[in-house]
């Protein structure tokens, strides 16, 4: 009898628990605002986003609010899709002292490393990027960090991450860069990224790969803040860059490339690289081949605009490095943007603090983009770029539900992205200053 009835009441439990867990799975949130931005296409008035579980159930201007929905009302803002940023360092911060900073990178162990990753993570979840690539890491530390995000341990952006950066010896990603031959005590080699020749660029592809890498990232030409190379000069031969590209295609993933150089950039482009972050120097010539190619540009303005405004805490060849891609990089993103190259939003982030990335929508706007096209190059543009169209970019039925809200109107004032009050990633709200 006893037993009988402790089994009923058991039952009765874990009913009413399913219940309860079917009930928070059921629940439909109904989203309002004034504005709402789809991804695509221009705003429209009286925005509404119904949502059920991780899901858009539809999207749209003035439907009708199912019964028994939640309803959050946003007021005078404008929903979107979770703004996407292309070119992020969570794990890294390079954006005080430049001295302070590569004497914290030679102490830190990884795992403060990582530690020091999970508030870069939360601050840009509530910026409104719900969705970040990271383009190079330490120690794999960004694969731990989108595996313990993906996981619900912590609180950020769903990531794509490329592991180590792809380079050549003595190039922007050689760690020994700058310092005295031997240092650290052996050549840089495919473990930390360096490789020279294609069948060890090959390895070091595969090596990130296996070690959890969702997209490959290598410096094809200088970089700024590595002290002993030139800015835009090629550092890879046609050959290797030739087999980096079919490499990475090969397993099937994206290749990002860190580039300033013309030069460089024409061979990456005809390899058929999917991005060139940064494009400092390109000609006309070199961006009409990027349009005919289909490669997205991923300029990172933001992290120019960082440097030159804190450029006397440089070293000088930084700065001179700094002056000169900066002298470059304005004509050409208004000329990617004249001749309609695929351009996807992306930042540097890490260069400058974390949560700021909203900032890069002003920059692009200043140099010619349309606001409404600055909003589409951070949603539905580069989730084209990452191969997440499907799921994520547009507010549309059956997507993720990756939401945000900015106050006011963005086309009239693109400094409402800054002003993010409303995020919720694949249905969970994050963020609500609104209440």
């Amino acid at each position: 009898m006893r037993i009988t009835l402790r089994l009923a009441c058991l039952v009765l439990v874990l009913s009413v628990t399913s219940l309860h867990c079917l009930d928070a799975a059921d629940e439909i949130i109904a989203l309002k605002a004034a504005r709402l931005f789809d991804g695509k296409k221009a705003l429209v008035p009286n925005g509404v986003v119904i949502v059920q579980g991780d899901k858009i159930v539809d999207a749209g201007s003035g439907l009708p609010i199912p019964q028994g929905a939640r309803v959050i009302d946003l007021g005078d803002a404008t929903l979107s899709p979770g703004f996407m940023d292309a070119h992020t360092h969570l794990t890294f911060d390079f954006s005080g002292s430049y001295q302070a900073t590569i004497l914290r990178d030679l102490q830190e162990e990884p795992a403060k490393k990582a530690y020091a990753a999970i508030p870069n993570a939360r601050i840009t979840l509530e910026a409104g990027f719900t969705t970040v690539r990271d383009v190079g890491a330490s120690e794999f530390i960004d694969v731990a960090l989108r595996d313990a995000i993906a996981k619900g341990t912590i609180v950020g952006p769903r990531m794509l991450v490329a592991g180590k950066g792809v380079g050549v010896t003595g190039g922007h990603f050689d760690d020994a860069n700058g310092f005295r031959d031997n240092l650290f005590g052996k050549q840089s080699d495919f473990t930390n990224g360096i490789a020279d020749g294609p069948d060890a660029i090959r390895r070091t592809v595969r090596y990130n790969v296996k070690n959890g890498a969702d997209v490959i990232k290598a410096a094809v030409s200088g970089g700024v803040l590595s002290m002993a190379d030139e800015v835009d000069t090629p550092q890879f031969t046609p050959d290797e860059v030739a087999a980096l590209a079919d490499e990475t295609h090969r397993l099937r993933k994206k290749l990002a490339v860190h580039c300033h150089g013309d030069q460089a950039a024409k061979e990456a482009i005809a390899a058929g690289v999917d991005s060139i972050e940064h494009g400092s120097f390109m000609k006309p010539e070199t961006l009409t081949l990027m349009k005919t190619k289909g490669t997205y540009l991923v300029a990172t303005l933001m992290a120019t605009e960082w440097i030159m405004g804190k450029l006397d805490q440089y070293p000088p060849p930084l700065q001179a490095k700094a002056k000169a891609a900066a002298a470059a990089r304005s004509e050409m993103f208004r000329n990617a943007v004249k001749l309609g190259v695929k351009i996807a939003f992306g930042t540097d982030a890490a260069v400058f603090p974390h949560g700021q990335n909203a900032k890069e929508f002003a920059l692009m706007t200043g140099l010619g983009m349309a606001p409404i096209d600055a909003l589409r190059s951070a949603t539905s543009v580069t989730a084209d770029l990452f191969g997440l169209s499907e799921k994520l970019g547009t507010l549309e039925k059956g997507k993720l539900a990756d939401i945000i809200a900015m106050p006011g109107d963005p086309t009239t004032d693109i400094t409402a992205t800054e002003r993010v009050s409303f995020v919720m990633k694949e249905g969970k709200i994050v963020k609500n200053t609104i209440r």
